[in-house]
């Protein structure tokens, strides 16, 4: 298994670390914690995608995990500011189920040989959605700061929307045509 690989695998072992201490309201400092390994594996994705391409070490394995990897890290987080009453429910069903729609996609059109790669809105929705997530889990106490957390809630949003409809157009051939 090379390097990339490796450090996306770890991305994934952090997760459970993120959700302990950000749930843990009880622990002291628990925000630090969790925004630590939150930024901490949010860095991981900018890492081992620049180390695969870079190293040309791009792999069938890297291709379904970094996302994944990613899904699976900003899922975690926008599920527990839902049990913690950060975020409202319906933001993270259309951000989550995004995800699963993208995914499929990929997947079946993967089968029939179509590559769908990260689109230019794909990547601005994830950087809305890190720089939300860091955002609540820090859940300031500060007039400014609420009002640009809930701004980056709606633009995660916003950009979630944009980015599904982008994929659905730049890809319509591949449904429209039979291929899936």
């Amino acid at each position: 298994m090379n390097l990339p690989n490796k450090i996306t695998l770890i991305r994934i072992f952090m997760i459970p670390f993120f959700v302990f201490f950000l749930l843990n309201k009880q622990i002291p400092y628990n925000d630090y914690y969790a925004a630590t390994i939150f930024i901490l594996a949010a860095l991981t994705d900018a890492l081992d995608g620049y180390l695969a391409r870079k190293n040309n070490l791009i792999t069938n394995f890297g291709k379904f995990m970094d996302p994944l990897a990613d899904k699976l890290l900003v899922s975690s987080a926008l599920i527990c500011f839902v049990s913690l009453n950060m975020i409202q429910a319906y933001i993270v069903i259309i951000i989550i189920s995004r995800e699963f729609i993208i995914s499929g996609f990929r997947l079946i059109a993967s089968d029939n040989g179509i590559v769908i790669s990260a689109s230019y809105w794909g990547k601005v929705k994830t950087v809305a959605q890190m720089i939300m997530s860091v955002l609540l889990i820090f859940s300031f106490d500060n007039f400014i700061l609420n009002i640009l957390t809930q701004i980056f809630i709606y633009l995660s949003l916003i950009f979630t929307i944009i980015s599904l409809i982008d994929y659905i157009i730049k890809n319509k051939s591949v449904i429209f045509n039979g291929n899936i």
